[in-house]
């Protein structure tokens, strides 16, 4: 028992750590999405929608997270939603965005605009540092 409570409470740390090292918002409600379109009038909005039962969904947010390098003082609002527990906020993402749902998805606004939108694999850190430079 000690050896597996040391390989998976690691784990457990490892992703904790992580993830507390980048400032994610939680998306939790409908009433939150009028709010960040008010916010990207003034500075970049992204979201990422993620599916806690999908390995994949899991090797991007991990990936993502490792790679985000902004800090506190960049003019970005990080939003993250846990698909399988609102699931009817991301489809009110969709239909108030006009970005079709998909799984992992990130989606960056602007003056309440959607500029950007990746899936899968093409979720980088790199290009949401570049839309917040520019």
């Amino acid at each position: 028992m000690g050896l597996f409570d040391k390989i998976f409470n690691s784990e457990k740390k490892e992703t904790t750590e992580s993830k507390s090292a980048t400032p994610w918002i939680n998306l939790t409600s409908m009433d939150q999405l009028d709010e960040i379109e008010k916010i990207s009038e003034e500075k970049t909005v992204a979201i990422l929608k993620h599916s806690t039962t999908c390995g994949i969904s899991r090797m991007v947010l991990k990936m993502f997270e490792s790679d985000y390098d902004l800090d506190e003082s960049e003019p970005i609002n990080l939003y993250f939603l846990d698909l399988r527990a609102h699931r009817d906020v991301s489809n009110a993402i969709a239909e108030k965005f006009g970005v079709r749902h998909e799984s992992p998805q990130l989606i960056v606004i602007k003056n309440k605009e959607v500029v950007h939108h990746a899936s899968h694999q093409q979720i980088q850190a790199e290009k949401l540092h570049e839309l917040v430079k520019s």
